[in-house]
Protein backbone atom coordinates (compact mmCIF):
# COMPACT_ATOMS: atom_id res chain seq x y z
CA UNK A 1 0.00 0.00 0.00
CA UNK A 2 1.78 3.47 -1.00
CA UNK A 3 0.84 7.03 0.26
CA UNK A 4 0.58 9.86 -1.91
CA UNK A 5 2.87 12.74 -0.85
CA UNK A 6 1.11 15.89 0.52
CA UNK A 7 1.29 18.95 -1.66
CA UNK A 8 3.35 22.12 0.30
CA UNK A 9 1.55 24.67 1.57
CA UNK A 10 2.72 28.14 0.66
CA UNK A 11 1.48 31.62 1.30
CA UNK A 12 0.52 33.90 -1.65
CA UNK A 13 3.02 36.48 -2.86
CA UNK A 14 2.77 40.06 -2.20
CA UNK A 15 0.12 41.29 0.71
CA UNK A 16 -1.77 38.89 2.35
CA UNK A 17 -5.86 38.90 2.60
CA UNK A 18 -6.41 36.22 5.67
CA UNK A 19 -10.27 36.01 5.21
CA UNK A 20 -9.15 34.59 2.12
CA UNK A 21 -6.75 32.20 2.83
CA UNK A 22 -6.85 28.38 3.64
CA UNK A 23 -7.21 26.82 7.59
CA UNK A 24 -3.72 25.19 6.20
CA UNK A 25 -1.92 28.59 5.23
CA UNK A 26 -2.97 30.29 8.30
CA UNK A 27 -1.02 28.00 10.65
CA UNK A 28 2.15 29.09 8.48
CA UNK A 29 1.46 32.73 9.30
CA UNK A 30 3.74 34.38 12.29
CA UNK A 31 2.15 34.85 15.61
CA UNK A 32 2.23 38.04 17.07
CA UNK A 33 3.10 37.29 20.58
CA UNK A 34 6.10 35.24 18.56
CA UNK A 35 6.90 38.53 16.94
CA UNK A 36 7.14 40.48 19.70
CA UNK A 37 9.29 37.95 21.51
CA UNK A 38 11.33 37.83 18.32
CA UNK A 39 11.70 42.08 18.45
CA UNK A 40 12.58 41.68 22.21
CA UNK A 41 15.46 39.50 21.77
CA UNK A 42 16.79 41.58 18.95
CA UNK A 43 16.83 44.81 20.91
CA UNK A 44 18.08 42.70 23.62
CA UNK A 45 15.08 42.67 26.55
CA UNK A 46 13.59 40.59 28.60
CA UNK A 47 11.01 38.39 26.83
CA UNK A 48 9.23 37.68 30.03
CA UNK A 49 9.20 40.78 31.94
CA UNK A 50 7.95 41.01 35.51
CA UNK A 51 5.42 43.12 36.40
CA UNK A 52 6.49 45.55 39.64
CA UNK A 53 4.46 48.02 41.30
CA UNK A 54 6.52 51.71 41.53
CA UNK A 55 5.38 54.08 44.03
CA UNK A 56 6.89 57.44 43.90
CA UNK A 57 7.11 58.17 47.99
CA UNK A 58 7.19 62.23 47.14
CA UNK A 59 4.43 62.87 44.76
CA UNK A 60 2.66 59.09 45.00
CA UNK A 61 2.61 58.52 41.57
CA UNK A 62 2.06 54.35 40.91
CA UNK A 63 3.32 53.04 38.42
CA UNK A 64 3.57 49.31 36.99
CA UNK A 65 6.41 48.81 34.97
CA UNK A 66 8.05 46.11 33.45
CA UNK A 67 11.21 44.73 35.29
CA UNK A 68 13.77 41.81 33.42
CA UNK A 69 13.36 38.50 34.85
CA UNK A 70 17.03 38.11 35.43
CA UNK A 71 17.41 34.62 34.36
CA UNK A 72 20.53 33.06 33.38
CA UNK A 73 19.11 30.15 31.29
CA UNK A 74 19.32 31.22 27.37
CA UNK A 75 16.54 28.81 27.28
CA UNK A 76 14.47 30.95 29.48
CA UNK A 77 15.26 34.18 28.78
CA UNK A 78 18.18 34.76 25.98
CA UNK A 79 19.22 38.73 26.81
CA UNK A 80 18.81 38.44 30.26
CA UNK A 81 21.25 35.55 29.99
CA UNK A 82 23.42 37.02 27.15
CA UNK A 83 23.34 40.23 29.81
CA UNK A 84 24.59 38.01 32.64
CA UNK A 85 27.04 36.10 30.40
CA UNK A 86 28.69 39.86 29.57
CA UNK A 87 29.12 40.97 32.85
CA UNK A 88 30.53 37.78 33.85
CA UNK A 89 33.22 38.83 30.89
CA UNK A 90 33.92 41.82 32.70
CA UNK A 91 34.26 40.86 36.23
CA UNK A 92 37.04 38.48 34.73
CA UNK A 93 39.07 40.72 33.20
CA UNK A 94 38.70 43.33 35.50
CA UNK A 95 40.77 41.64 37.91
CA UNK A 96 43.09 38.72 35.86
CA UNK A 97 45.68 40.68 35.21
CA UNK A 98 45.65 43.81 38.34
CA UNK A 99 49.27 45.41 38.30
CA UNK A 100 48.47 47.16 41.48
CA UNK A 101 46.56 45.41 44.86
CA UNK A 102 43.03 45.99 45.23
CA UNK A 103 41.90 47.67 48.12
CA UNK A 104 40.81 45.21 50.57
CA UNK A 105 41.71 46.98 53.98
CA UNK A 106 38.60 47.09 56.13
CA UNK A 107 37.67 51.02 57.68
CA UNK A 108 38.69 51.94 61.00
CA UNK A 109 35.61 51.09 63.99
CA UNK A 110 33.86 54.39 64.92
CA UNK A 111 33.52 55.65 68.34
CA UNK A 112 29.63 55.05 67.97
CA UNK A 113 30.61 50.99 67.08
CA UNK A 114 33.24 50.68 70.16
CA UNK A 115 30.40 51.79 72.22
CA UNK A 116 27.60 49.55 71.15
CA UNK A 117 30.14 46.73 71.36
CA UNK A 118 31.03 47.79 74.73
CA UNK A 119 27.73 47.32 75.78
CA UNK A 120 27.31 44.54 74.14
CA UNK A 121 29.85 42.78 75.95
CA UNK A 122 28.01 44.08 79.49
CA UNK A 123 25.30 42.34 77.75
CA UNK A 124 26.78 38.79 77.28
CA UNK A 125 28.32 39.07 80.77
CA UNK A 126 24.90 39.55 82.55
CA UNK A 127 23.14 37.12 80.25
CA UNK A 128 25.39 34.02 81.74
CA UNK A 129 24.39 34.04 85.50
CA UNK A 130 20.53 35.04 84.37
CA UNK A 131 20.57 31.53 82.61
CA UNK A 132 22.11 29.85 85.34
CA UNK A 133 19.89 31.42 87.82
CA UNK A 134 16.84 29.89 85.13
CA UNK A 135 15.45 33.94 85.50
CA UNK A 136 13.90 33.38 81.68
CA UNK A 137 11.77 37.18 81.72
CA UNK A 138 15.76 38.60 81.89
CA UNK A 139 16.92 36.53 79.60
CA UNK A 140 14.40 37.45 77.20
CA UNK A 141 15.17 40.30 77.76
CA UNK A 142 18.26 40.54 77.57
CA UNK A 143 18.09 38.56 74.20
CA UNK A 144 15.82 41.87 73.24
CA UNK A 145 18.24 44.71 74.10
CA UNK A 146 20.90 42.65 71.89
CA UNK A 147 18.88 41.77 68.83
CA UNK A 148 18.57 45.82 68.80
CA UNK A 149 22.37 46.42 69.56
CA UNK A 150 22.60 44.24 66.47
CA UNK A 151 20.72 45.68 64.17
CA UNK A 152 21.93 49.24 64.62
CA UNK A 153 25.97 47.26 64.19
CA UNK A 154 24.51 46.33 61.02
CA UNK A 155 23.00 49.60 59.76
CA UNK A 156 26.48 51.52 60.84
CA UNK A 157 27.77 49.19 58.38
CA UNK A 158 29.51 46.76 61.09
CA UNK A 159 29.95 43.22 58.85
CA UNK A 160 30.87 39.29 59.71
CA UNK A 161 29.53 37.50 62.50
CA UNK A 162 28.54 38.93 66.25
CA UNK A 163 29.29 36.53 68.77
CA UNK A 164 25.75 34.43 70.07
CA UNK A 165 24.14 34.82 73.49
CA UNK A 166 23.78 31.02 73.64
CA UNK A 167 26.79 28.58 72.84
CA UNK A 168 25.63 25.86 70.06
CA UNK A 169 24.62 22.53 72.16
CA UNK A 170 27.69 20.79 70.27
CA UNK A 171 30.65 22.65 69.64
CA UNK A 172 32.51 20.97 65.56
CA UNK A 173 34.23 17.64 65.70
CA UNK A 174 37.72 18.49 65.39
CA UNK A 175 39.66 15.57 63.31
CA UNK A 176 43.54 15.21 62.43
CA UNK A 177 44.28 17.08 60.08
CA UNK A 178 47.49 14.30 59.55
CA UNK A 179 47.77 13.81 55.83
CA UNK A 180 46.63 10.58 54.45
CA UNK A 181 49.89 7.97 53.75
CA UNK A 182 49.07 7.69 50.34
CA UNK A 183 49.33 11.35 49.33
CA UNK A 184 52.17 13.40 48.43
CA UNK A 185 54.05 15.90 51.09
CA UNK A 186 53.60 20.26 50.18
CA UNK A 187 56.15 22.33 51.14
CA UNK A 188 54.85 24.81 53.29
CA UNK A 189 55.52 28.38 53.19
CA UNK A 190 54.29 31.42 54.81
CA UNK A 191 51.54 33.15 52.96
CA UNK A 192 52.23 36.61 51.72
CA UNK A 193 50.03 39.29 51.52
CA UNK A 194 49.97 40.11 48.27
CA UNK A 195 47.50 39.04 45.34
CA UNK A 196 49.74 40.53 42.24
CA UNK A 197 51.74 38.30 40.41
CA UNK A 198 55.60 38.55 39.43
CA UNK A 199 56.81 40.86 37.02
CA UNK A 200 59.35 39.44 34.35
CA UNK A 201 61.94 40.77 32.18
CA UNK A 202 61.15 44.60 34.11
CA UNK A 203 57.71 44.36 31.74
CA UNK A 204 55.63 41.09 31.06
CA UNK A 205 53.32 40.25 34.33
CA UNK A 206 51.31 36.55 32.88
CA UNK A 207 48.85 35.05 34.04
CA UNK A 208 47.76 31.70 34.60
CA UNK A 209 44.75 29.53 32.92
CA UNK A 210 44.08 26.11 34.65
CA UNK A 211 41.93 23.17 34.22
CA UNK A 212 41.37 20.47 36.72
CA UNK A 213 38.86 17.27 36.28
CA UNK A 214 38.30 14.04 38.04
CA UNK A 215 39.16 10.92 38.31
CA UNK A 216 38.37 8.24 35.23
CA UNK A 217 35.29 5.71 36.27
CA UNK A 218 35.36 3.77 33.11
CA UNK A 219 35.91 4.11 29.28
CA UNK A 220 33.38 6.13 27.43
CA UNK A 221 33.49 6.64 23.67
CA UNK A 222 33.76 9.84 21.64
CA UNK A 223 29.83 11.38 23.45
CA UNK A 224 30.84 10.62 26.85
CA UNK A 225 28.54 7.22 27.20
CA UNK A 226 30.06 4.52 29.20
CA UNK A 227 31.21 1.59 26.33
CA UNK A 228 30.46 -1.02 29.53
CA UNK A 229 27.86 0.49 31.54
CA UNK A 230 28.21 -2.88 33.99
CA UNK A 231 31.72 -1.49 34.81
CA UNK A 232 31.43 2.25 35.34
CA UNK A 233 31.50 3.39 38.76
CA UNK A 234 28.46 5.18 38.33
CA UNK A 235 28.51 5.01 42.50
CA UNK A 236 31.90 7.09 42.41
CA UNK A 237 31.06 9.53 40.11
CA UNK A 238 27.53 10.71 41.64
CA UNK A 239 29.58 11.06 44.90
CA UNK A 240 33.08 12.85 43.24
CA UNK A 241 30.14 15.14 41.80
CA UNK A 242 28.15 16.40 44.74
CA UNK A 243 31.48 16.89 47.01
CA UNK A 244 33.55 18.54 43.87
CA UNK A 245 32.85 21.76 45.70
CA UNK A 246 34.75 20.82 49.00
CA UNK A 247 37.51 19.87 46.92
CA UNK A 248 38.44 22.95 45.17
CA UNK A 249 38.31 24.67 48.53
CA UNK A 250 41.03 22.44 49.76
CA UNK A 251 42.92 23.01 46.47
CA UNK A 252 43.25 26.73 46.91
CA UNK A 253 44.11 26.77 50.49
CA UNK A 254 46.75 23.58 49.15
CA UNK A 255 47.86 26.31 46.60
CA UNK A 256 48.37 29.59 48.80
CA UNK A 257 50.26 27.38 51.26
CA UNK A 258 52.26 25.67 48.74
CA UNK A 259 53.27 28.82 46.63
CA UNK A 260 53.38 31.27 49.38
CA UNK A 261 51.23 34.27 49.10
CA UNK A 262 47.79 35.03 48.85
CA UNK A 263 46.30 33.30 44.85
CA UNK A 264 43.36 35.10 43.21
CA UNK A 265 40.93 33.09 41.30
CA UNK A 266 37.57 33.57 38.43
CA UNK A 267 36.79 30.05 38.05
CA UNK A 268 33.43 28.51 36.48
CA UNK A 269 32.66 24.69 36.52
CA UNK A 270 30.97 22.93 34.27
CA UNK A 271 30.22 19.29 33.34
CA UNK A 272 32.32 17.52 31.03
CA UNK A 273 30.61 14.93 28.35
CA UNK A 274 30.40 12.08 30.77
CA UNK A 275 28.97 14.00 33.19
CA UNK A 276 31.17 14.58 35.81
CA UNK A 277 31.97 18.41 36.70
CA UNK A 278 35.54 20.00 35.82
CA UNK A 279 36.83 23.14 36.65
CA UNK A 280 38.29 26.30 34.64
CA UNK A 281 40.02 28.90 36.33
CA UNK A 282 41.80 32.32 35.45
CA UNK A 283 44.69 33.17 38.31
CA UNK A 284 46.31 36.59 38.82
CA UNK A 285 49.82 35.56 38.32
CA UNK A 286 51.96 32.66 37.43
CA UNK A 287 52.48 29.47 39.00
CA UNK A 288 54.48 26.85 37.49
CA UNK A 289 53.24 23.80 35.58
CA UNK A 290 54.95 21.63 37.97
CA UNK A 291 54.18 23.06 41.33
CA UNK A 292 50.02 23.30 39.77
CA UNK A 293 50.48 19.38 39.05
CA UNK A 294 52.15 18.22 42.46
CA UNK A 295 48.83 20.63 44.17
CA UNK A 296 46.05 18.64 42.41
CA UNK A 297 47.92 15.72 43.00
CA UNK A 298 48.28 16.02 46.50
CA UNK A 299 44.64 17.70 46.70
CA UNK A 300 42.06 15.05 48.16
CA UNK A 301 38.80 15.71 50.62
CA UNK A 302 37.22 13.25 53.24
CA UNK A 303 33.74 12.71 53.71
CA UNK A 304 33.50 11.95 57.22
CA UNK A 305 30.04 10.60 57.16
CA UNK A 306 28.38 7.72 58.12
CA UNK A 307 28.76 4.87 55.66
CA UNK A 308 26.23 4.78 52.93
CA UNK A 309 27.05 2.22 50.54
CA UNK A 310 24.32 -0.31 51.46
CA UNK A 311 20.52 0.48 51.64
CA UNK A 312 19.14 -0.54 55.15
CA UNK A 313 15.57 0.53 53.96
CA UNK A 314 13.58 0.43 50.31
CA UNK A 315 10.41 0.25 48.94
CA UNK A 316 7.80 0.85 51.57
CA UNK A 317 9.55 -0.76 54.07
CA UNK A 318 10.65 2.34 54.95
CA UNK A 319 11.03 4.22 58.56
CA UNK A 320 7.95 6.15 60.26
CA UNK A 321 7.47 9.50 62.24
CA UNK A 322 6.88 9.15 65.85
CA UNK A 323 4.97 11.65 67.05
CA UNK A 324 5.24 10.69 70.86
CA UNK A 325 9.11 10.20 70.41
CA UNK A 326 9.17 13.26 67.96
CA UNK A 327 11.81 10.88 66.24
CA UNK A 328 12.01 8.82 63.00
CA UNK A 329 11.93 5.18 64.12
CA UNK A 330 12.28 1.65 62.82
CA UNK A 331 9.09 -0.01 61.54
CA UNK A 332 9.26 -2.68 62.90
CA UNK A 333 10.90 -2.21 66.28
CA UNK A 334 9.74 0.83 66.43
CA UNK A 335 13.27 2.04 67.78
CA UNK A 336 14.49 5.62 66.90
CA UNK A 337 16.78 5.42 64.50
CA UNK A 338 20.71 7.15 65.37
CA UNK A 339 20.37 10.40 65.25
CA UNK A 340 23.49 12.81 63.34
CA UNK A 341 25.49 13.36 65.98
CA UNK A 342 25.46 9.71 67.08
CA UNK A 343 26.05 8.49 63.85
CA UNK A 344 29.52 10.39 63.16
CA UNK A 345 30.70 10.40 66.73
CA UNK A 346 34.50 9.70 66.12
CA UNK A 347 34.40 7.04 67.87
CA UNK A 348 31.76 5.37 65.77
CA UNK A 349 33.45 6.64 62.90
CA UNK A 350 36.91 4.44 62.00
CA UNK A 351 36.90 5.54 58.26
CA UNK A 352 35.88 8.18 55.69
CA UNK A 353 32.86 7.09 54.08
CA UNK A 354 34.58 8.44 50.85
CA UNK A 355 37.57 10.09 49.21
CA UNK A 356 37.56 12.98 46.20
CA UNK A 357 40.61 13.49 44.02
CA UNK A 358 41.14 14.75 41.45
CA UNK A 359 42.48 13.08 37.88
CA UNK A 360 45.38 12.54 36.12
CA UNK A 361 44.95 15.68 33.45
CA UNK A 362 45.73 18.94 34.70
CA UNK A 363 45.82 21.77 31.91
CA UNK A 364 48.26 24.69 32.60
CA UNK A 365 49.01 27.72 30.34
CA UNK A 366 50.35 30.96 31.11
CA UNK A 367 48.61 34.28 29.41
CA UNK A 368 49.65 37.86 29.19
CA UNK A 369 47.33 40.41 29.91
CA UNK A 370 45.65 42.30 26.73
CA UNK A 371 46.44 39.98 24.18
CA UNK A 372 43.52 38.16 21.86
CA UNK A 373 44.13 35.05 23.77
CA UNK A 374 43.47 36.60 26.99
CA UNK A 375 40.41 37.71 25.56
CA UNK A 376 39.54 34.17 24.17
CA UNK A 377 40.21 32.37 27.09
CA UNK A 378 37.84 34.41 29.34
CA UNK A 379 34.99 33.78 26.10
CA UNK A 380 36.03 30.28 26.50
CA UNK A 381 35.52 30.32 30.82
CA UNK A 382 31.96 31.84 30.48
CA UNK A 383 30.77 29.77 27.48
CA UNK A 384 28.38 27.85 28.90
CA UNK A 385 27.11 30.26 31.82
CA UNK A 386 24.11 29.80 29.92
CA UNK A 387 23.57 26.84 29.14
CA UNK A 388 22.29 24.26 31.79
CA UNK A 389 24.23 21.31 33.07
CA UNK A 390 22.80 18.76 30.96
CA UNK A 391 22.66 20.81 28.03
CA UNK A 392 26.89 21.70 28.56
CA UNK A 393 26.80 17.91 28.99
CA UNK A 394 25.21 17.59 25.43
CA UNK A 395 21.99 16.15 26.99
CA UNK A 396 20.06 18.17 23.70
CA UNK A 397 17.20 16.91 21.02
CA UNK A 398 20.73 15.44 19.17
CA UNK A 399 21.92 13.29 22.27
CA UNK A 400 22.55 9.79 21.24
CA UNK A 401 20.45 6.75 22.71
CA UNK A 402 23.50 5.18 25.07
CA UNK A 403 24.15 9.28 25.64
CA UNK A 404 20.34 9.26 27.26
CA UNK A 405 21.31 5.58 28.95
CA UNK A 406 24.62 6.89 30.42
CA UNK A 407 22.51 9.88 32.14
CA UNK A 408 20.16 7.80 33.52
CA UNK A 409 22.29 6.02 34.97
CA UNK A 410 23.73 8.48 36.99
CA UNK A 411 20.61 9.86 37.62
CA UNK A 412 19.53 7.03 39.21
CA UNK A 413 22.91 6.40 41.57
CA UNK A 414 22.23 10.34 42.10
CA UNK A 415 18.67 10.06 43.74
CA UNK A 416 20.24 7.65 46.29
CA UNK A 417 23.28 9.21 47.30
CA UNK A 418 22.55 11.97 50.31
CA UNK A 419 23.51 15.63 49.23
CA UNK A 420 24.20 16.69 53.09
CA UNK A 421 23.73 16.15 56.66
CA UNK A 422 20.08 17.23 56.22
CA UNK A 423 19.05 14.95 52.92
CA UNK A 424 16.41 12.90 53.99
CA UNK A 425 17.70 10.49 51.81
CA UNK A 426 20.04 9.43 54.94
CA UNK A 427 16.61 7.63 56.41
CA UNK A 428 16.96 4.76 53.59
CA UNK A 429 20.14 3.89 55.24
CA UNK A 430 19.01 4.31 58.82
CA UNK A 431 20.32 7.54 59.90
CA UNK A 432 18.26 10.41 61.20
CA UNK A 433 19.31 13.46 59.34
CA UNK A 434 20.72 16.34 61.30
CA UNK A 435 16.97 18.61 61.80
CA UNK A 436 15.01 15.65 60.99
CA UNK A 437 10.83 16.77 60.95
CA UNK A 438 8.13 15.18 60.37
CA UNK A 439 7.17 16.71 57.08
CA UNK A 440 10.79 14.71 55.14
CA UNK A 441 9.67 12.01 53.25
CA UNK A 442 12.14 9.10 53.24
CA UNK A 443 14.07 9.29 50.37
CA UNK A 444 12.80 11.92 48.80
CA UNK A 445 14.89 15.37 48.47
CA UNK A 446 14.59 18.47 47.00
CA UNK A 447 17.95 19.44 46.53
CA UNK A 448 19.15 20.50 42.76
CA UNK A 449 22.05 17.66 43.06
CA UNK A 450 19.21 15.16 42.84
CA UNK A 451 17.70 16.81 39.92
CA UNK A 452 18.67 14.79 36.36
CA UNK A 453 19.28 18.02 34.79
CA UNK A 454 21.93 19.36 37.59
CA UNK A 455 24.19 15.71 37.07
CA UNK A 456 25.54 16.15 40.77
CA UNK A 457 26.85 20.31 40.54
CA UNK A 458 24.30 21.34 43.08
CA UNK A 459 26.51 24.63 43.75
CA UNK A 460 27.65 27.87 42.24
CA UNK A 461 28.75 27.68 39.10
CA UNK A 462 31.15 30.82 39.07
CA UNK A 463 33.72 31.04 41.85
CA UNK A 464 35.66 34.03 42.41
CA UNK A 465 38.03 35.08 44.98
CA UNK A 466 37.32 37.46 47.46
CA UNK A 467 39.92 39.95 46.61
CA UNK A 468 40.00 39.40 42.98
CA UNK A 469 39.05 42.80 41.78
CA UNK A 470 37.04 44.15 45.06
CA UNK A 471 33.79 44.55 43.37
CA UNK A 472 30.98 42.45 43.10
CA UNK A 473 28.22 42.33 40.75
CA UNK A 474 26.43 44.86 41.76
CA UNK A 475 29.49 46.78 41.72
CA UNK A 476 30.08 46.10 38.16
CA UNK A 477 26.41 46.99 37.01
CA UNK A 478 26.42 50.30 39.23
CA UNK A 479 29.83 51.33 36.97
CA UNK A 480 27.84 50.45 33.53
CA UNK A 481 24.89 52.72 34.98
CA UNK A 482 26.98 55.50 36.29
CA UNK A 483 28.85 55.41 32.88
CA UNK A 484 25.93 56.04 30.75
CA UNK A 485 24.90 58.70 33.10
CA UNK A 486 27.93 60.60 32.76
CA UNK A 487 27.90 60.21 29.35
CA UNK A 488 24.13 61.41 28.75
CA UNK A 489 25.87 64.45 31.38
CA UNK A 490 28.76 65.40 29.39
CA UNK A 491 26.74 65.78 25.84
CA UNK A 492 23.78 67.65 27.43
CA UNK A 493 21.22 64.78 26.52
CA UNK A 494 18.17 64.62 28.86
CA UNK A 495 16.81 61.24 28.26
CA UNK A 496 13.25 60.50 27.46
CA UNK A 497 12.73 58.13 30.30
CA UNK A 498 14.16 60.22 32.98
CA UNK A 499 12.07 60.41 36.10
CA UNK A 500 12.20 62.27 39.68
CA UNK A 501 15.03 60.69 41.82
CA UNK A 502 12.38 59.38 44.29
CA UNK A 503 12.51 57.56 46.85
CA UNK A 504 10.45 54.92 45.29
CA UNK A 505 9.12 52.22 47.33
CA UNK A 506 8.88 48.59 45.36
CA UNK A 507 5.88 46.40 45.53
CA UNK A 508 5.05 43.17 43.47
CA UNK A 509 2.62 42.09 41.85
CA UNK A 510 -0.04 39.31 41.86
CA UNK A 511 -2.16 37.39 38.77
CA UNK A 512 -5.18 39.28 38.69
CA UNK A 513 -4.29 42.76 39.94
CA UNK A 514 -6.58 45.22 37.80
CA UNK A 515 -3.53 47.66 36.95
CA UNK A 516 -1.22 44.91 35.46
CA UNK A 517 -1.28 45.11 32.39
CA UNK A 518 -1.12 41.70 30.23
CA UNK A 519 2.56 40.26 29.32
CA UNK A 520 2.49 41.05 25.63
CA UNK A 521 1.92 44.61 26.42
CA UNK A 522 4.36 44.87 29.33
CA UNK A 523 6.51 43.10 27.41
CA UNK A 524 5.76 46.29 24.46
CA UNK A 525 6.23 48.45 27.04
CA UNK A 526 9.75 47.35 27.66
CA UNK A 527 10.53 47.56 23.84
CA UNK A 528 9.27 51.40 23.90
CA UNK A 529 11.70 51.86 26.33
CA UNK A 530 14.60 49.99 25.09
CA UNK A 531 14.62 52.03 21.95
CA UNK A 532 14.37 55.64 23.55
CA UNK A 533 17.09 54.66 25.58
CA UNK A 534 19.19 53.29 22.77
CA UNK A 535 18.45 56.42 20.66
CA UNK A 536 19.19 58.69 23.68
CA UNK A 537 22.57 57.01 24.18
CA UNK A 538 23.57 56.93 20.64
CA UNK A 539 22.68 60.80 20.67
CA UNK A 540 25.28 61.34 23.53
CA UNK A 541 27.83 59.29 21.71
CA UNK A 542 27.72 61.43 18.39
CA UNK A 543 27.43 64.46 20.32
CA UNK A 544 30.71 63.71 22.45
CA UNK A 545 32.41 61.97 19.79
CA UNK A 546 35.20 64.45 18.33
CA UNK A 547 35.21 64.99 14.47
CA UNK A 548 38.21 63.10 12.48
CA UNK A 549 40.77 66.41 11.83
CA UNK A 550 41.93 64.49 8.44
CA UNK A 551 38.09 63.90 6.89
CA UNK A 552 37.07 66.75 4.39
CA UNK A 553 34.34 68.53 4.43
CA UNK A 554 32.91 66.74 1.43
CA UNK A 555 33.45 62.91 3.24
CA UNK A 556 31.35 64.89 6.65
CA UNK A 557 28.13 65.70 4.83
CA UNK A 558 28.16 62.65 2.78
CA UNK A 559 29.08 61.28 6.28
Amino acid sequence: MTTTEQPAVTLPDGPIDQDKLTRAQKALLALSDDVAAQLAEDHGVCVRPLAMRRIDLTSGRVDVVPVPCGSTREDKCRPCADKARRLRMVQCREGWHLEHEPVTKPADPTERQKELMAVRADMHAAYAPAKEEGDETECEEIRDAVAEIDAELRALGVRGRLAPLDPPDRLAVKRSTRRRQDAPNLPRRPVENRTVGAVYAGRYRPSTFLTLTLDSYGRVDKHGAALDPDRYDYRRAARDAIHFPKLLDRFWQNTRRCVGWDVQYFGTVEPQKRGAPHFHAAIRGTISRAELRMIAAATYHQVWWPNHDHQTYSGDHVPRWDAIKTAWVDPDTREPLPTWDEATDPDALDAPAHTVTFGEQVHVKGILGGTEEAGRHIGYLTKYLTKSVGQAAGLNDTATTRQRAHARRLAAELAITPCSPRCPIWLLFGVQPRGSRSSMVPGVCKGKAHRPEHLGIAGRRVLVSRKWSNKSLADHRAERSSFVRQLLARAGVQPAYAVDDGPFEWETTKAGDPDVPPRPVLLLHAIHQRQRWRADYDAAVLATTEPDPDCSATESEAA
